[in-house]
């Protein structure tokens, strides 16, 4: 039996991001990020969350929070970083104490699917789904808004490495969006 993580949204901060991969040096190159070293990604990566999230909001974090050899686990940096933390597991972790595979949640007329990877559904979904896991790797078919398909793409490439409030989600008018490539770009309208 499958266990439907819901949680209906009220008028709050709530913040979506995915894939910091602290750590990680070699996403550096992997991703083409814009820093010189994997401290100076993990100084930054942690500065911009702190500065965005404040201890009464809600973020959920889409998964894979550190990576690499000898990364420091994500209980460390969980101690690190604000907030009130829903942890949606990635495919780099399994330690991660009260995370899980997934939620929906509603909001006004939207309901969204939250999960890591948007190949591997847990559940049927017909509304949006907001992931993490593909980076910035697969633009063409993982933008950070895709209209089609119904994706919003939350890795910390395509959302300048911060967190994304859901109030800015919804002022996009989402439902009008064909596709949008980052945060930067100017949404494509159907």
């Amino acid at each position: 039996m499958i266990q439907l993580f819901k949680t209906k949204l009220t008028k709050r901060s709530t913040y979506f991001i995915g894939d910091l991969h602290l750590d990680h040096v070699n996403i550096i190159r992997y991703c083409q990020r814009p820093f010189a070293n994997v401290h100076e990604m993990n100084k930054v990566l942690i500065s911009k969350w702190r500065n965005t999230i404040q201890s009464r909001d809600t973020v959920y974090f889409l998964g894979d929070l550190a990576f690499g050899k000898n990364s420091r686990p994500s209980s460390y940096w969980l101690t690190k970083l604000t907030g009130n933390i829903h942890y949606i597991r990635g495919n780099h972790e399994t330690e991660v104490k009260n995370s899980k595979e997934y939620e929906t949640l509603e909001f006004g007329k939207h309901k969204f699917l939250i999960v890591h990877d948007p190949e591997n559904l847990p559940i049927q979904w017909d509304g949006w789904i907001i992931h993490g896991h593909k980076h910035n790797n697969d633009i063409r078919n993982y933008p950070f808004i895709n209209g089609d398909r119904k994706t919003i793409n939350v890795c910390a490439e395509l959302i300048n490495y911060k967190p994304i409030s859901l109030d800015y989600l919804i002022s996009l008018n989402i439902d009008s969006i064909k596709r949008m490539d980052t945060i930067d770009t100017e949404p494509e309208r159907r």
